[in-house]
């Protein structure tokens, strides 16, 4: 199927169901070793996605990265570009994304046209995906790499209308992110706000470092978690939240 990752994010979507993923950083993932000792640790766990990126690959293969977890991993791979150099084809889907809370337009567009016509003859899945920076109480990589201010986490008008903009304009997903090593994640009453506002698939990613902030961002309305920052400081936190959302998952099938 073509647009087989995006249909898997509309399906769930439709259901409720809710979808983890785990965001890879080639530059810390950079050996078989690494590599190796992370596929131990979700042997036991269900994991929908890895998204493969960082904000700068600077001494990284990204197609290293991509060709070890392809040998020793079926979970489906999807390239989180920093930027438009930071695309490989053999992953099966990237996230096509544009920083639309920003107002840099190279994020916005810039980089978008340098590498469309490559993948649109690539045959990768390419998923149109508005990515919205809420604050998270202290400045990110992504904000500083990005020149871009993140939208005050207080103001769930404004990012419910940028998410809404994001959907008018036709991208298909909308990604919420409070950056890597946020210390609160996007807030709750933003989540719900933005779930009540918009009819696309809600990614939530960045600070989510406690079992119950997954648990109340999940409840808030994000489709799908994004795991990164954590992950590579407590690997076994990874278990507990692939546990939460089985079991969550499994309740909506018994009622």
């Amino acid at each position: 199927m073509a647009d087989r990752i995006y249909q898997k994010l509309l399906d769930a979507y439709a259901s409720n169901q809710k979808l983890l993923s785990i965001l890879l950083d080639p530059d810390v993932y950079n050996t078989e070793a690494k590599l190796s000792l992370l596929i131990s640790y979700l042997e036991d766990c269900h994991i929908d996605y890895f998204f493969i990126g960082g904000s700068l690959l600077k001494d990284s293969d990204i197609g290293f990265v991509i060709e070890f977890l392809k040998r020793h991993s079926k979970i489906p791979l999807v390239i989180f570009p920093g930027n438009g150099l930071h695309i490989d084809n053999t992953a099966d889907a990237v996230l096509f994304l544009s920083l639309i809370s920003g107002r840099n337009p190279e994020l916005l567009i810039g980089q978008h046209v340098s590498v469309a016509a490559s993948l649109k003859d690539s045959g990768i899945e390419v998923i149109p995906t508005g990515y919205v920076l809420v604050d998270g109480g202290r400045s990110t990589s992504v904000s500083y790499l990005s020149f871009t201010n993140p939208i005050p986490n207080d103001k769930p008008e404004i990012v419910s209308s940028t998410a809404i903009a994001g959907e008018l304009l036709g991208l298909k997903l909308i990604y919420l992110e409070a950056g890597s090593g946020a210390i609160y994640p996007v807030p709750e009453k933003v989540i719900h706000h933005v779930r009540k506002s918009i009819g696309l698939p809600l990614i939530v990613g960045g600070g989510i470092n406690t079992v119950e902030k997954a648990i109340n961002i999940l409840q808030a309305g994000a489709d799908m978690i994004v795991i990164g920052n954590k992950l590579e400081k407590d690997p076994e936190f990874i278990k507990d939240i692939s546990s939460i959302l089985i079991k969550y998952n499994k309740s909506l099938d018994i009622h």
